[in-house]
């Protein structure tokens, strides 16, 4: 039977997330996630960044790390190349991730060093007053953009693909059984893990733009998704501003830490014209 509580610091509650934020789903959805797997807490190590996503690693009882604005891909590269027999996991927002992170998410990608990295894409800097995110929609609300988000946002997805990640996938907090099975699969896959989250924030986000309360905001991410494997059911003018869920891309390429050991080898036995 999964209890919750085995795997919280219950000492670090109440949790600073406001009412109705989807962190909660997520978090859920990890716990159950590696309980079914039945990984050993010790076995696990988790990332995080900054903002309301960076805080997930303080409330649970895992080896944890909570870095510098936009860093927790560098550090968990790191951790994962100095002990590589753990299950690496980084927890990371749309801004944190995209943003000031940018650089560091392609180059994992690039990598596909055996780390697992879970966005949580709520369209917004909802900690620190709602700026505008790599991925606020266009026409949106932002404190940085009153008038209106005029850039185009990106495709997380399409650029972890883009950018040689070897598993692509996005769920929601709403299809919250869906999104504990994707996190599952990432984990599972040896090789650099890319999973989105589409989660809510309806105290800054939501409120400014007027999108209703958490459960209409909830509600509302049913109708903006299309799971991949039934696009076909749709014509294109009704796939027209929806998102695709579920495993994106999956690819076999040799992950970053077994070419690493295997330089190191190859290079104890050749020699590069020093004494080794």
């Amino acid at each position: 039977m999964f209890v919750y509580e085995e795997y919280m610091r219950e000492e670090m509650f109440p949790l600073i997330w406001c009412k109705g934020c989807g962190n909660g789903i997520i978090t859920k959805s990890i716990l159950r996630a590696i309980d079914r797997l039945k990984i050993q807490k010790d076995d696990v190590a988790m990332v995080s960044g900054i903002g309301c996503a960076g805080r997930l690693p303080g409330y649970v009882d895992f080896n944890t790390l909570h870095t510098t604005h936009g860093r927790p891909l560098a550090f968990a590269t790191g951790v994962k190349l100095a002990r590589p027999e753990l299950k690496v996991i980084v927890i990371t927002g749309d801004g944190d991730g995209l943003a000031i992170g940018g650089n560091h998410f392609i180059h994992a990608c690039r990598r596909n060093i055996d780390v697992t990295c879970i966005l949580f894409n709520n369209a917004t800097y909802g900690m620190t007053g709602g700026q505008v995110a790599p991925t606020t929609p266009m026409g949106m609300w932002a404190s940085t953009m009153p008038y209106g988000q005029m850039e185009p946002s990106f495709d997380a997805c399409k650029l972890a693909e883009a950018a040689g990640a070897s598993f692509v996938a996005r769920g929601t907090t709403y299809h919250a059984v869906a999104l504990e099975k994707l996190i599952v699969e990432a984990i599972q896959h040896p090789g650099f893990s890319f999973l989105e989250v589409i989660t809510d924030c309806p105290e800054i986000y939501g409120r400014k733009n007027k999108l209703g309360d958490p459960a209409d905001m909830l509600l509302a991410q049913k109708d903006k998704v299309v799971p991949i494997d039934q696009q076909g059911r749709y014509t294109p003018e009704q796939l027209a501003g929806k998102v695709f869920t579920k495993i994106l891309h999956k690819h076999e390429a040799t992950e970053y830490t077994a070419r690493y050991q295997q330089l190191i080898d190859r290079v104890k036995v050749e020699g590069n014209g020093h004494a080794l």
